[in-house]
């Protein structure tokens, strides 16, 4: 008598549509459960759960750009957010040109994703270095996580995603204006930096900064929340180094 095999299930049963769009979906239990450590972390994280586009903006080490990249990662990984991806956009060199560094985007990109590679690596709660290595592999061939300068952003229409706009402060008002006019169907942005401590050496793209700012302000689906020395979390010499700069009044 023939025995009867087993009849597979189809490839994808049991999946989200979220999940069969990735090749290796990214188990979000695995995610650490990050909660905010000071008044204004907390008032991000209300803003961002109001659905509210952000500019989160003051002094380096306040966890600005850690808390909003842990949710949007959060909210990407969610089968229940229309979220599918997250972009981190920022200027890679000074003279925005980044057709002058050697290789191609992700070999020129690269030179920044180092700090963010590392703050999603505290985000996850991983047995070993080879399996976060794995994890974080996946979360950039499968498109979670992706990383553009302002330079290859042209034509482009971010839908279904969160736009990080990191180190903000660094980039014109032509730039910031092109960006915002790319976010798309069902996406939200954040920018995160400190218009106080600017590259920008032209006095008209310094002044495109504020004047920037002094347009997102008036818009109701942008909250700005300022971060000051009080949020400081990276370490004590950080706080002390700026609290000392403040005074020498540089």
């Amino acid at each position: 008598m023939p025995i009867k095999q087993k009849r597979k299930p189809p490839i994808g049963a049991g999946l989200s549509v979220k999940q069969m769009k990735r090749k290796k979906p990214i188990n979000i239990d695995l995610l650490r459960d990050v909660q905010p450590l000071t008044p204004n972390q907390e008032k991000l994280f209300q803003s961002y759960d109001s659905n509210q586009n952000l500019i989160a903006y003051g002094c380096a080490g306040t966890g600005k750009t850690f808390v909003t990249l842990y949710k949007a990662l959060k909210d990407v990984l969610d089968e229940k957010t229309p979220y599918e991806k997250i972009y981190i956009v920022r200027s890679l060199v000074a003279t925005r040109e980044i057709g002058f560094l050697p290789g191609d985007h992700e070999d020129k990109s690269s030179l920044y994703q180092i700090p963010y590679k590392n703050m999603v690596k505290y985000m996850f709660e991983m047995p070993t270095v080879a399996d976060f290595e794995m994890l974080y592999g996946n979360l950039k061939t499968q498109g979670t996580i992706s990383f553009w300068s302002t330079s290859f952003l042209r034509g482009t229409t971010l839908d279904k995603s969160i736009v990080i706009v990191d180190e903000f402060q660094n980039l014109n008002f032509h730039e910031l204006d092109s960006i915002m006019t790319r976010v798309g169907q069902d996406s939200k942005i954040m920018f995160c930096g400190d218009a106080t401590q600017t590259d920008l050496i032209k006095t008209n793209d310094r002044n495109g900064v504020i004047d920037f700012m002094n347009i997102l302000r008036i818009m109701s689906s942008i909250d700005t929340i300022e971060f000051s020395i009080e949020d400081i979390v990276r370490s004590g010499l950080v706080k002390e180094y700026l609290l000392a700069k403040m005074e020498a009044s540089l």
